[in-house]
């Protein structure tokens, strides 16, 4: 037969491992509510009109290759006060979407919520953008450069070859 002082004990001890499992709960929420707060505000930020005005620029620019688009627009890197707009968009686009890439890579954003929101664009901007940034990681030894823009399209495109719906 138990004591008072071990209903106690086992009560005492129950109402840990209850507040334990609740905490445990509570931050896999937490965890799951920033995830989603950090994934929203990058998609009110790519459909802000700033951005909405950069992605038609840059949707409009006829890409052959590097070398063609550098005498087009430019170098990537310039001595000039200020670079061309187009290659301030393709900064801005590479940029927003290299971030995501690496948010992507350290499981910061879950690569299923990024494909439903943002997904559709990725794998065309890193198509249209490809011939550039090889070029300019060739000619500047920039091996890594919009290295996360490039994991996240292949990433959405194994999604896709697998047959993975997207939004």
């Amino acid at each position: 037969m138990l004591d008072i002082a071990s209903i106690s004990a086992i009560v005492a001890a129950g109402g840990v491992i209850v507040g334990v499992v609740f905490t445990v709960l509570e931050l896999r929420n937490l965890t799951k509510t920033r995830q989603m707060d950090l994934l929203m505000d990058l998609y009110l930020a790519w459909g802000s009109e700033d951005m909405k005005r950069t992605v038609g620029r840059f949707l409009a620019l006829e890409i052959k290759d590097y070398d063609d688009f550098v005498k087009k627009y430019g170098p990537v890197v310039s001595v000039e006060p200020e670079r061309s707009q187009a290659w301030l968009d393709i900064d801005r686009i590479g940029w927003f979407f290299n971030g995501i890439g690496f948010l992507v890579h350290t499981r910061f954003a879950d690569i299923k919520r990024v494909d439903e929101l943002l997904g559709y664009g990725v794998i065309n901007v890193w198509e249209k953008m490809k011939p550039l940034v090889y070029g300019w990681r060739k000619q500047y030894n920039w091996p890594k450069s919009f290295g996360w823009l490039e994991y996240l399209a292949n990433e959405l495109k194994k999604r896709e070859q697998r047959g993975v719906k997207n939004g």
